[in-house]
């Protein structure tokens, strides 16, 4: 008969551990053994901790962009599960890459930077995905109604605003002191080139005005549609004809040209929102007609050197003041070929928050909070005081009418652009012909040729033309 040898207390412990962590234990005893078991347990069992879920963002690189991407730590500090990616981009370069993405349904991008052109195009075709169930605390109803229906396809909305703005005239109370003059809260645009003939000192680097000149449908066509709008103009009439080629394009272009030879800065034709904003804030624009959202920047004495000497007034008029002043938002949208819509969903309505208002006036300054988005930032005692400017923004914003911004009737709407697919691309051709006058390449004459032949071209091409 086998005698069995004595089982110890502890060696059915020892059978849980590795062969050669139990031969080095046995000699400890138990004291040894139990801390080992509980280790080797917590080892065997316990969970894997789940990847975080990444969230790419396609945006523009302007300063509320960057601030939002500074402050975007904290969002992922209370959101460990989520991780961001960001891609930033420049204006014209960010609208091809996001188009692309989209239309082809890749899915490189989670979160998309876009505005009032495209969202409702996009919600048409199915390629965005409706932000329903936004919750109580977000307040949607708090979100400036003139944003929320240019971001609205049927009822639902597509897009959250991130900030908004309409165009507006800013100016340096210094010198116009200096040379006595008064810049009225609605001038002419006889007025402006007036102005900016007395206020050029280019010997000391100030030059009369600043716009855009850079070539791109929401670059220097942004601007200058106002331009033609103002003086009478469109961009087709009821029948869809092109009307590029017209005596108020014409003098619209040749107005464009000559002030900006004359009075703006060299090389004005490569300029869009950022150059101009660098030049305005450093000193070097005596006038700039551009996007109210420039107004918190250039307020803001950490990023502007003329912080104290700004004054503003409205977009200047020429014949008519129907679509004198723009309508635009960049706002963040999902595109229905995101894998992380629910992380998503979670970032964009943070960044389009009240508490991220809160953050950037925390870190920036309430003159530098979002624009135009909420109505209770304008409600707020704290920006009043910050931003002088605030309720005549809210004014600009409120009545840019894209439904009603040419002299004579038109089959579109849109006041900066032309609310159909194609004009992304003829647009952008236009701008290259409007930048190639303003650079001299081409005379007035020929850019507008030039111009109507590719407007005519495109629509017709896409059956619009009866």
């Amino acid at each position: 008969m086998i005698k069995r040898r004595p089982q110890s207390r502890n060696s059915g412990a020892f059978r849980s551990l590795p062969r050669s962590v139990a031969r080095a234990l046995l000699p400890l005893g138990a004291a040894a053994i139990l801390p080992a078991l509980s280790l080797s347990a917590s080892l065997l069992y316990a969970p894997t901790a789940a990847a975080a879920t990444t969230v790419t963002i396609g945006t523009i690189n302007n300063p509320d962009m960057v601030e939002l991407k500074k402050l975007a730590p904290q969002f992922e500090k209370a959101n460990p599960d989520i991780k961001l990616n960001w891609v930033t981009l420049e204006e014209n370069l960010l609208r091809q890459r996001l188009t692309t993405d989209v239309t082809t349904g890749s899915g490189q991008f989670d979160v998309m930077t876009i505005g009032a052109y495209e969202t409702p195009l996009w919600a048409k075709r199915g390629w965005l995905a409706p932000l329903t169930n936004l919750g109580a605390a977000y307040d949607v109803d708090d979100i400036v109604k003139t944003a929320r229906e240019s971001l609205t396809y049927q009822g639902q909305l597509y897009a959250l605003p991130f900030y908004v703005e309409s165009s507006m005239t800013f100016y340096r109370k210094d010198l116009f002191a200096a040379k006595g003059l008064t810049m009225p809260d609605a001038p002419t645009y006889a007025q402006i080139a007036d102005f900016a003939a007395k206020v050029d000192d280019r010997a000391h680097g100030v030059y009369g005005i600043c716009l855009r000149g850079k070539a791109g449908w929401g670059e220097n066509m942004a601007y200058f549609s106002t331009l033609v709008n103002t003086n009478g103009g469109q961009w087709f009439d009821e029948k869809w004809h092109a009307t590029l080629n017209t005596p108020e394009w014409k003098k619209a272009l040749t107005y464009y040209v000559d002030i900006l030879k004359k009075y703006g800065p060299p090389g004005a034709s490569s300029n869009g929102f950022n150059e101009n904003l660098t030049l305005m804030s450093s000193g070097k624009c005596a006038m700039w007609i551009d996007a109210t959202v420039a107004a918190g920047l250039l307020y803001n004495k950490g990023q502007s050197q003329v912080a104290d000497k700004i004054g503003f007034a409205n977009a200047p008029v020429a014949v008519t003041p129907k679509g004198s002043h723009w309508l635009w938002m960049w706002s963040l949208a999902i595109p229905k070929s995101s894998k992380s819509q629910d992380a998503a969903k979670k970032f964009v309505t943070w960044a389009t928050s009240k508490e991220y208002v809160q953050l950037v006036a925390k870190d920036e300054g309430w003159a530098s909070a979002p624009a135009g988005t909420r109505q209770s930032t304008y409600a707020s005692a704290d920006y009043q005081k910050a931003a002088p400017f605030s309720k005549f923004v809210l004014q600009a914003i409120e009545t840019a009418n894209p439904n009603d911004a040419t002299l004579h009737k038109v089959p579109y709407t849109g006041i900066q652009f032309v609310a159909i697919p194609e004009f992304q691309s003829f647009g952008t051709v236009v701008g290259q012909s409007i930048a190639g006058a303003l650079a001299g390449q081409l005379t007035v004459d020929q850019a507008l040729t030039a111009a109507q032949a590719t407007a005519d071209r495109a629509v017709r091409a896409g059956g619009y033309q009866k």
